[in-house]
């Protein structure tokens, strides 16, 4: 499939699977005039940057692993290694975003009951 068709199976822009294939995201064939040829399995592969993105990754930490076999062996291990050193480093990041939003939710409930005190007060007044 050409680049456009695999932008709209994707929802990805053209610019970005560009980018994708830039970082060795993506291996495209090319054809004898230049054009690139994806196959079905990058609609995966693509999806599966997309959520990585989502998750907070950047390309270089995705190329990490997506460049792993999804299916190891023993003397393979160092994939699995590598995977779970990133995600667990992910998963403590938004652990601790987690605890800063909680810290903020607390706060604008203070300021929030502080100021609806303070207009139930001047509306009694009247």
């Amino acid at each position: 499939m050409k680049i456009s068709e695999l932008a709209k199976k994707t929802g990805t822009s053209i610019r970005s699977l560009r980018y994708y294939e830039q970082k060795k995201l993506i291996h495209p064939y090319r054809l004898k005039n230049g054009y690139r040829e994806f196959d079905e399995s990058d609609i995966e592969k693509v999806k599966a940057v997309q959520l990585f993105l989502r998750l907070g990754m950047n390309t270089d930490e995705i190329y990490r692993v997506i460049s792993c076999d999804y299916f190891e062996t023993a003397e393979n291990h160092g994939c699995a290694h590598s995977a779970v050193e990133l995600y667990s480093s992910k998963l403590e990041n938004v652990r601790k975003q987690l605890h800063r939003f909680q810290q903020i939710e607390k706060q604008l409930e203070k300021l929030l009951n502080y100021w609806e005190t303070e207009k139930d007060k001047i509306e009694s007044r009247y």
